[in-house]
């Protein structure tokens, strides 16, 4: 019967080690939906999460500045929200800019403070560098407001 195997847990998380590369975005993105194909429903965070996981991850691939290591990402899910965490040994926190019309990146965090439901970052409790973490409600990017 389809849906029998899905977890009574009202909260379900997965987190997982990547490395700095350009397809850690990627992989991030596979392992959110692989947990989200866990949860009744969850099919409901998918758009907003996957955006929200390409901005923090690649972020941390781009600024964390640290050679060799790792980036980690934590996802936790309940019925009313998402929350997506980034670690990376980076020190310096992120800062939303406004980027000129012709510059090719710099708007991620505009896009994190304008679909998350918070957004944060703080020192890592047990090391090197910083976490950087937001938090979404279930629905499409047109509802996010």
């Amino acid at each position: 019967m389809p849906g029998t195997d899905r977890p009574t847990d009202p909260t379900a998380a997965r987190d997982s080690w990547f490395p700095r590369s350009r397809r850690s975005p990627q992989l991030a993105r596979r392992m959110l939906r692989e947990l989200l194909d866990t949860v009744p429903d969850g099919h409901r965070f998918t758009e907003v999460g996957e955006l929200l996981t390409s901005e923090l991850v690649g972020n941390a691939v781009l600024h964390s500045g640290m050679p060799g290591r790792l980036i980690r990402v934590l996802f936790a899910v309940d019925d009313t929200r998402l929350r997506i965490e980034v670690h990376d040994a980076g020190d310096r926190p992120p800062v939303p800019r406004q980027p000129a019309a012709t510059d090719g990146c710099g708007r991620g965090l505009l896009l994190v403070e304008a679909l998350a439901l918070a957004w944060g970052h703080a020192p890592r409790p047990d090391g090197i560098g910083k976490v950087v973490w937001c938090e979404c409600g279930p629905g499409s990017i047109g509802d996010a407001t």
